[in-house]
């Protein structure tokens, strides 16, 4: 992560899986690197960590793999506050 900056990443329609969501962000290239990054508790959704590739995301959810993701509605202009 690069001095703790927030990618705020646009998603055209939610929910989104966690597991959609990973590869979209560029985490995980495939849906098996998704499941293991979740299978090794590297990935948190809101604080929490994630372990079902299905898991359904909302706009406003943050995650964090390695980098901190919120995740928005594609036409909603990113919050300036973390």
């Amino acid at each position: 992560m690069k001095n703790g900056q927030i990618h705020h990443i646009g998603i055209a329609r939610f929910p989104i899986s966690l597991g959609q969501f990973l590869k979209l962000a560029g985490v995980a290239d495939s849906g098996a690197a998704a499941k293991e990054l979740l299978g090794q508790g590297k990935v948190l959704v809101n604080g929490v960590v994630a372990r079902e590739r299905g898991k359904k995301l909302q706009a406003g959810d943050t995650v964090t793999a390695g980098e901190i993701f919120r995740l928005r509605a594609q036409d909603e202009e990113p919050s300036q506050t973390p």
